[in-house]
């Protein structure tokens, strides 16, 4: 085999085992649960809370929710909500929607009001599986009218709880509230949608590679959220990329510790369609804040895997109960990590606590997700590591997007492989300026060494990392403009100990306004997801500009205290 080393001088350096390229087939992405749940149908694949389910149950779940769907009109291209954290559920949902030809929409139970339902317009589906927490606000968008929403389903999250552990919580549910939770009559319980399932006809829709698969939302310069166009092929790539990057691990084995949110592109794959293609165990983790609930896991399940955010492992290496040895940690192998820069120190730490390795890795939602990592068990570099079987990348001249720049120094990053998103939903222009002759423009800074290790030298610009979300200003200063009481208004991120980077927003108010910080920073938490809102706001009396009137945000972060 001729392999061009000048071109790809990042192949040297695989761990022994890691394929230069990955073959995908052309089978849709549940077929990987069809696989595991006919090798290994007793296979657990799902932990939760101390309750199991099994492979073949997951298959058959799946199965009921795909037929359920069909048995009400669901078409194959029609799109489907799945408005949930990290219970069994979203599983069920995911590969039930897939199984039915729909296309999945995975939206984060963060969002304010404003936010779901421009998603929900933009991606027009009809059908919601909702969690009871969130119940009331998907109904307050839907009775607006804005968007097609018809078909509700709605889920608890003591669904799949233990028989004990679902009564205390039932108890104390009823106890706080006084009541059982209502929904409208026109709306139908997951449980009862899985029943009629069960005895409808069989789904037998025909999906295969060229399917659209996903609509996965992300952010975007202008503040309006674009809707990732993800095909079965894109899926099955990129999981079977990352399958390929850890030599050694074994096919009903493999542990997952599943803290990442399911419903961000990251935690999707690298840990539940990872999972599922080789047949392992997630265990699932409904909030990674919750760190006595996580650690107890590691503790009790013996995770293989864990992929995770830096401020995670900075959290893990700085407990005091880790510190005093209270919890085993040993089982963990490999770690990835993602959304925001690995300190060496952070990653060293870890790995001195677990024995196991931690490496950097780089994704984006349009590329569903991870492109780059650094090798598991060879030479580590501080940067984003090395391109995944079967990406290509370059630096490129900014300025005119061709022009490969000389090695070491600073261009944009452009990407092409099998995981790289046809384009945005409804976006044409959009689309253009992301992907050029197949190339994802990722509008990051970096450069290559001579060895073909990537290093991001400055993120989307503006672009604000909080405690692992993306931020981006424009949106934040859009709903901070729309105040009464806001003449101008800058956002940008600051760092933050806890957060990474945390939101920072510097206002000046109109003549003979009182506004304070706390009521700027109220107002906006009923219009902004949790993660989003500004934490810290500056009042001043003009913004500093540049001579064409560009605000200086970078003079403002300098600036700040």
């Amino acid at each position: 085999m001729n392999v061009n080393y000048a071109d790809k001088p990042w192949l040297r350096h695989y761990d022994e085992g890691v394929p230069h390229e990955v073959e995908i087939p052309e089978y849709p992405l549940h077929e990987f649960l069809r696989k595991s749940a006919s090798s290994f149908p007793e296979q657990t694949a799902m932990i939760f809370r101390g309750s199991r389910i099994n492979y073949r149950q997951l298959d058959e779940l799946t199965d009921a929710l795909a037929n359920g769907l069909a048995a009400g009109g669901f078409q194959k291209g029609d799109r489907a909500v799945i408005y949930m954290p990290n219970i069994p559920q979203f599983v069920i949902s995911y590969f039930g929607i897939m199984k039915a030809g729909g296309i999945v929409i995975a939206t984060n139970p963060l969002y304010s009001e404003r936010e779901l339902e421009h998603q929900l317009a933009d991606c027009g589906a009809e059908t919601v599986f909702v969690m009871t927490l969130f119940y009331d606000r998907l109904k307050n968008v839907q009775k607006r009218g804005a968007t097609n929403v018809k078909r509700v389903v709605v889920t608890n999250v003591k669904e799949y709880f233990p028989p004990h552990l679902k009564l205390l919580f039932t108890l104390a549910k009823e106890k706080k509230d006084g009541h059982r939770i209502q929904k409208d009559a026109e709306d139908v319980w997951f449980q009862d949608f899985l029943a009629a399932g069960r005895q409808s006809p069989a789904a037998n829709v025909e999906v295969n590679g060229d399917d659209l698969a996903l609509l996965q939302y992300t952010g975007g310069t202008t503040g309006v959220a674009k809707g990732a166009i993800g095909h079965h092929r894109n899926l099955v790539a990129n999981t079977l990329m990352l399958k390929a990057w850890f030599p050694g691990l074994e096919a009903s084995k493999e542990i997952i510790l599943t803290a990442l949110p399911l419903y961000h592109s990251y935690g999707m794959n690298t840990t539940m369609n990872l999972a599922v293609a080789m047949a392992g165990t997630m265990i699932m983790i409904v909030n990674p804040r919750d760190l006595k609930d996580l650690l107890g896991s590691i503790n009790k399940y013996r995770p293989t895997l864990f992929p995770g955010l830096p401020a995670l492992y900075i959290a893990i290496n700085n407990h005091p109960d880790v510190i005093a040895g209270k919890y085993v940690l040993g089982s963990i192998r490999a770690c990835i990590s993602g959304s925001a820069p690995l300190l060496l120190d952070t990653k060293m730490r870890f790995e001195e606590l677990t024995g196991g390795k931690l490496v950097e890795g780089y994704g984006l939602t349009e590329a569903h997700v991870a492109t780059h990592a650094n090798p598991v068990h060879g030479q580590n570099k501080p940067g984003i590591g090395l391109p995944l079987p079967g990406i290509e990348a370059k630096i490129v001249d900014p300025e005119d997007g061709e022009r490969i720049v000389p090695m070491g120094e600073l261009g944009e990053l452009v990407i092409k492989g099998p995981c790289i998103m046809t384009g945005y939903w409804q976006m044409p222009t959009e689309t253009a300026n992301a992907l050029r002759d197949g190339w994802l423009y990722t509008g990051d800074v970096a450069r290559m060494d001579e060895e073909g290790y990537f290093y991001i030298e400055d993120r989307k610009k503006d672009m604000i990392i909080a405690s692992g979300f993306n931020v981006y200003p424009r949106e934040v200063e859009e709903v901070l403009a729309s105040h009464p009481d806001v003449l101008e208004v800058a956002v940008a991120g600051i760092p933050d100990e806890k957060r990474g980077e945390t939101v920072k927003a510097w206002v000046v108010r109109k003549p003979d306004s009182t506004l304070t910080e706390q009521e700027l920073i109220e107002w906006s938490k009923e219009r902004l997801a949790k993660f989003k809102y500004p934490r810290l706001v500056e009042f001043r009396d003009q913004l500093p500009r540049t001579t064409v009137g560009k605000v200086l945000k970078r003079e403002l972060v300098k600036e700040s205290p």
